[in-house]
């Protein structure tokens, strides 16, 4: 008995000290390095990735909001000629598009940021629930659009990504200013009925983060949350990891690693895993180089 006392008392000594460590490993290890460079087109300004059983959709800004369907061949995206475009009865609905969220299983959610005003200083943000087999079926919103919410919790933009915390699927989203930034998780199921996210019940938790998040991704692997952001308003690439637990459990952001790219001052919009933790799609607004092949050493 004495010595299983003792045995426990050394346990709680030795368990911060193997959480420091593991910060430390995580803080020194973790890059990413650009691989290669290549442009895709008819995206308009790609606004983000998504990477789903073995598919890569990206969507962009064009004449209307649309998404484009490829997959990998060897290291390089092959266009599947399936594009699929964000409007209802012929008109744009989600001109703007700004995240997805997809898991797999339940529920789908896009967002949208709309501008208020020809200077760009107002803007409007919204949720839209989907009928995600639906639009990859008919190729439009047409019949697919399940709710429409008004983001009127944030302060500016949406960005819609799944997290998981306590075994419970969230949706998350961040602001895009440098006044004020969170990220809030809401209720995926509040998300499906209400008009409003401020609506009771629909947020679950928030907490402080750092300017100029362009995009979330959730890392289940390693229980983080990745801000693709900017450095400065509208230019060059930082990536930035996140302890979702932590960041809720303090009410401000937890960083784990902070990696920024200055070989690229121009604006990076998303970035997503290929299946596996070693390589990753980085895109941006640019026309030209605007997919970006990452490697990624833990």
């Amino acid at each position: 008995m004495e010595r299983k006392l003792k045995f426990m008392k050394k346990m709680r000594l030795l368990i911060p000290v193997l959480l420091l460590s593991l910060t430390a490993f995580l803080n020194g290890s973790v890059q990413m390095s650009i691989t290669r460079e290549s442009t895709v087109d008819s995206l308009g300004a790609c606004q983000g990735i998504s990477y789903q059983k073995g598919r890569v959709f990206l969507y962009g800004d064009r004449e209307v909001g649309m998404i484009r369907e490829y997959k990998m061949e060897k290291d390089s995206l092959l266009y599947l000629h399936k594009e699929y475009k964000l409007t209802q009865n012929g008109q744009d609905v989600i001109g703007h598009p700004t995240g997805i969220a997809w898991h797999g299983t339940g529920l789908v959610f896009m967002g949208n940021s709309v501008r208020l005003n020809a200077e760009g200083t107002r803007w409007k943000a919204m949720i839209y629930c989907l009928d995600w087999n639906g639009l990859l079926k008919t190729g439009t919103l047409d019949g697919n659009l399940l709710n429409t919410i008004e983001d009127d919790a944030c302060i500016q933009g949406i960005r819609p990504e799944y997290v998981q915390y306590q075994n419970k699927w969230y949706v998350a989203t961040a602001d895009y200013g440098n006044n004020g930034n969170e990220v809030r998780l809401y209720d995926p199921q509040k998300l499906r009925t209400c008009k409003r996210t401020s609506e009771p019940g629909v947020m679950f938790k928030k907490f402080r983060c750092s300017p100029w998040v362009q995009n979330l991704h959730w890392v289940a692997d390693k229980g983080m949350l990745m801000l693709i952001q900017n450095q400065i308003e509208g230019r060059k690439w930082r990536f930035t990891y996140v302890d979702l637990a932590k960041s809720i459990e303090n009410g401000t952001m937890v960083s784990v690693k902070e990696i920024n790219e200055d070989s690229r001052p121009d604006e990076l919009e998303g970035f997503a895993f290929l299946g596996k933790m070693n390589k990753g799609i980085a895109v941006t607004s640019s026309h030209k180089k605007n997919t970006n092949y990452i490697s990624v050493n833990w």
